[in-house]
C-alpha cells in the first residue's frame, strides 16, 4: 500500500496564497481519485478538492470554488492544491487522502490512504 507524504501548509493573512502538494509514490491505482478533506478543532472532517488520477473529473466543495484549484503531476503521481485568497474559515488540518479502487470522487468511504496532515493557518 503506497504512503502519502504532504508538504506546503503553513500560515498566511487573510486573503493571502498557499500551495499544498502530496506524492504518492508506488500508487498505482488506476481510476483512481485523490485529494484533500481538512479537519479544524471541533469541528467535522469536511471534503475540500480531489481530482481523477490522469483523468479531468474533478470536485470542489462549495465553499472552495473558486479560490482553490487542484492540479496533477501525473508523471510524479502527485496532486496540488493551490489554494488563494484565503479565509478566516480555512485554517484546518489538511489531509491528502487516495482511494486504492476505482470509484467516483465523491464516494468518500473509498478514502482508505491517507498522508499525515499539513496545518494551515490564516491570521486576520
Amino acid at each position: 500500500q503506497s504512503q502519502l507524504v504532504e508538504s506546503g501548509g503553513g500560515s498566511v493573512q487573510a486573503g493571502g496564497s498557499l500551495t499544498l502538494s502530496c506524492a504518492a509514490p508506488g500508487h498505482t491505482y488506476r481510476d483512481s481519485c485523490m485529494g484533500w478533506f481538512r479537519q479544524s478543532s471541533g469541528k467535522e472532517r469536511e471534503e475540500v478538492a480531489f481530482r481523477r488520477l490522469g483523468g479531468v473529473a474533478t470536485y470542489y466543495a462549495d465553499s472552495v470554488k473558486g479560490r482553490f484549484t487542484i492540479s496533477e503531476d501525473y508523471a510524479k503521481t502527485t496532486v496540488y492544491l493551490k489554494m488563494t485568497n484565503l479565509k478566516p474559515e480555512d485554517p484546518a488540518m489538511y489531509y491528502c487522502a487516495v482511494t486504492t479502487s476505482p470509484s467516483p470522487c465523491d464516494a468518500w468511504h473509498r478514502y482508505n490512504t491517507w498522508g499525515q496532515g499539513t496545518q494551515v493557518t490564516v491570521s486576520s
